[in-house]
């Protein structure tokens, strides 16, 4: 079983890459497409759109599901990008918590 944090880091790194931050958003916007239906919409090649259609799929961002006539049309899940905001506001109530402590300190300084 992957933990939260794998999930995470899986999430964080498919989308240090522009591109496919900029493939998930569009498919967030127009739901299901495949990736010819992607490349007439951006300046980018099927193949390109192919390979970080992949990447972001074995990240666990897109779920693929078999169309008509062989094609793959991909679907945004969101269950990772929930795990790993939740990730994100642990790691800021940290800092959070921090911050405030610090300014108590200079405060009664």
């Amino acid at each position: 079983m992957v933990s939260d944090e794998e999930v995470a880091e899986q999430v964080f790194t498919a989308l240090a890459d522009p591109t496919r931050r900029q493939l998930l958003a569009e498919l967030a916007a127009g739901g299901p497409a495949t990736a010819t239906d992607l490349a007439g919409r951006l300046p980018i090649s099927r193949q390109a759109i192919a390979k970080h259609l992949g990447l972001l799929t074995e990240a666990g961002l897109l779920t693929a599901e078999p169309g008509e006539r062989r094609r793959v049309r991909y679907r945004v899940r969101s269950a990772p990008m929930r795990i790993a905001q939740r990730f994100l506001a642990a790691l800021s109530r940290d800092w959070d918590d921090r911050l405030d402590a610090l300014t108590r300190h200079l405060e009664e300084s």
